[in-house]
């Protein structure tokens, strides 16, 4: 028997914190399973209230509200995916440095889910391979504990940094996401070819889904085809929609 998972109080550090001082939204971009031909997630993109780009948000994240930021990003991509009636999963970038007890760093997540009629088993959490790298135990801490809560994890551009394998090596996601500068034109290039064949050899062995992200042309697309990945996201299928799901251009997985 499923239990619902329990709303746990708020650490100490959590609290007393002012309100973020600017407001923004989201847009969404789907991730498409090509075996099925529907959408296997959606990721929730930061924009500007007027769906400008992230930078302008992202520039006025400091130390002092990063956590704010963190929690207030869940919040509105849990809102907005209810929202939408989105009916797959729900992907969402967070921060590690401003989580300081996982378990209790994920309230306003779970009382979002609560209150928006949002089920908690179709979020996924990504950390970038890219983010400042936080103490190994405190991240596997977090992975540990988010998993416990049913969301799924997931390392986001993958092989873009320096830590990739030795993160594999510490905890195990459930999904990673291979980094857009491996895929751009991979199909014409062996030495990209030989590192993902070799990336999709490990996680094969540790039962680790692969979303290769950043797909532009037919080329890429067919050579990853071939090698039996079936998760995709990029702008070939779709680009990012401001507060809603775009139309995905199933036209490229055309039968061969």
């Amino acid at each position: 028997m499923t239990t619902e998972p329990q709303t746990p109080p708020p650490c100490r550090a959590c609290t007393d914190r002012p309100a973020l001082d600017f407001e923004f939204s989201m847009a969404f971009q789907p991730i498409v399973d090509i075996r099925t031909r529907q959408i296997f997630a959606c990721e929730a993109l930061v924009r500007g209230t007027d769906g400008t780009g992230a930078a302008g948000i992202l520039s006025q994240v400091n130390t002092d509200n990063r956590y704010q930021f963190d929690q207030s990003c869940r919040v509105k991509a849990v809102e907005l995916a209810a929202r939408q009636n989105i009916p797959c999963f729900v992907s969402i970038n967070f921060l590690p440095n401003a989580v300081y007890q996982a378990a209790t760093c994920i309230r306003a997540t779970l009382e979002a889910a609560k209150r928006f009629n949002f089920p908690v088993e179709r979020l996924i959490f990504e950390i970038t391979e890219n983010e400042e790298m936080v103490d190994k135990d405190h991240l596997k801490s977090i992975i540990t504990e988010y998993k416990r809560q049913g969301f799924k994890t997931a390392i986001d551009d993958f092989g873009a940094g320096y830590s990739g394998l030795n993160l594999l090596a510490e905890f195990q996601p459930d999904i990673i996401k291979l980094d857009m500068a491996l895929i751009r034109g991979i199909d014409k290039d062996a030495v990209k070819q030989a590192i993902v064949r070799g990336i999709l050899g490990v996680c094969e062995a540790l039962n680790i889904e692969v979303i290769a992200e950043g797909i532009e042309t037919e080329a890429e697309l067919a050579f990853l085809r071939e090698l039996n990945i079936y998760l995709f996201q990029g702008y070939l299928f779709a680009r990012p929609a401001f507060e809603q799901v775009p139309e995905v251009n199933w036209t490229v997985i055309a039968d061969e």
